[in-house]
């Protein structure tokens, strides 16, 4: 779901395209108070960090980190506040996260690897590699494409059940469980009519992935990306792990917006699966979008299809939003534009992209901000690319 947006430069580029931020979870561990308070962040020139300790000390989030990349690759990480509040331990530099619909953008790599291998084509209907098994109430897999699930204009209807996340974060989903809610609604719209976020398109693009290779997703988003780049921390999480691996810091949710913290990292993240339930850090991230729009990971070909682009239509959205093949586009305050997807599960939310020059930013904070505050957390994305 969109953010909201201000009328400043910076603040107005908080759209993220990922329908995870609606979320919060019922986690364990109620936070009442630190056991040892974090020192007060030092006075610091630089905007970023300016920005980061902003959002902590105005409670947008208990901690935040940051990678920023510059166009000649050198790069500087930034942390504020505390990765958990019960202990008063410090954010880790360059810690694991949940980056939450950043997963679309990995999983719409995997299928234009196949297309370049011509085991997919982007404009086959779905029935041609799942057949028979997008059918419902204006829901026929015969007449929606690969693309148009990759776009988000197929017209199919959200799965997501909040009060079911809500009530019990650390079930198990089956992907056509998560499916079969879908088609039990009817269709959003006929296929191809507009645009429209919703994270089923993903389901049935990872479950294309499996039919289609004989795989699991997460085996091949390994062998086709994280091995190929070298991302060290990066995976999707096999069923039942409800850990973050290595140093992470805490992934917190209020309930109310004066509640006090709850402290949500382990959770079943299945409910996400290939529409957002991977680990990554922003170092990877960030690696990840270089690799991508560098051209490390798709040949030409494919690389111009995913950056074939449609109008975002979302309430909030910046203007001159567009979205690709898993992956959108956001204008700068300082011209041009920047290429990434960003996401937010409970515990998470995670902004940034790449320029066309390489430099590349991943900002996260450790919970769910409001509209306000993820306008803000987009904001330092913002103002790390345009310095």
């Amino acid at each position: 779901m969109p953010v909201s947006t201000s009328s400043s430069p910076s603040t107005r580029t908080a759209f993220r395209a990922a329908a995870l931020t609606v979320l919060a979870a019922l986690g364990a561990g109620l936070v009442t108070a630190p056991a040892a308070a974090a020192a007060p962040p030092a006075r610091t020139s630089d905007p970023v960090q300016r920005q980061l300790d902003a959002l902590v000390r105005d409670g947008v989030a208990p901690g935040a980190l940051a990678q920023v990349v510059r166009a000649d690759g050198e790069a500087r990480h930034y942390t504020s506040g505390v990765g958990n509040p019960a202990t008063g331990s410090a954010v880790p530099r360059d810690g694991s996260v949940r980056i939450g619909s950043n997963t679309k953008a990995f999983t719409a790599t995997v299928v234009l690897h196949l297309v370049g291998e011509g085991a997919v084509a982007l404009d086959e209907p779905v029935d041609t590699y799942l057949p028979g098994l997008l059918r419902g109430d204006g829901i026929d897999g015969r007449a929606i494409t690969v693309r148009q699930i990759l776009q988000h204009t197929s017209g199919l209807p959200e799965y997501l059940d909040r009060q079911a996340v809500l009530t019990d974060p650390h079930r198990y989903y089956e992907p056509r469980e998560l499916l079969d809610r879908a088609l039990d609604r009817p269709a959003d719209f006929a296929p191809g009519a507009r645009w429209a976020y919703s994270n089923t398109n993903y389901v049935v693009a990872g479950l294309l992935v499996q039919k289609v290779t004989g795989r699991p997703l997460g085996e091949e988003i390994t062998r086709r990306i994280t091995d190929r780049v070298g991302l060290r921390h990066t995976y999707l999480p096999a069923p039942g792990d409800m850990t973050v691996r290595g140093r992470h810091p805490h992934g917190y949710h209020r309930l109310t917006a004066d509640g006090p913290w709850r402290d949500y990292t382990e959770l079943a993240p299945s409910w996400g699966w290939a529409a957002g339930g991977m680990v990554s850090t922003d170092s990877d991230l960030n690696r990840f979008y270089r690799a991508l729009f560098s051209g490390r990971l798709l040949a030409p070909a494919q690389l111009a299809e995913m950056r074939r682009t449609v109008p975002v239509d979302a309430e909030g959205a910046l203007p001159g939003t567009r979205y690709g093949l898993g992956v959108q586009s956001t204008p700068l305050s300082c011209g041009g534009r920047y290429w990434g997807h960003g996401g937010s599960i409970p515990g998470f939310s995670t902004y940034g992209g790449v320029t066309a020059d390489g430099r590349a930013v991943n900002v996260t904070v450790t919970a769910v901000p409001d509209g306000r505050g993820g306008a803000r957390a987009a904001a330092a994305v913002d103002t790390a690319m345009c310095r």
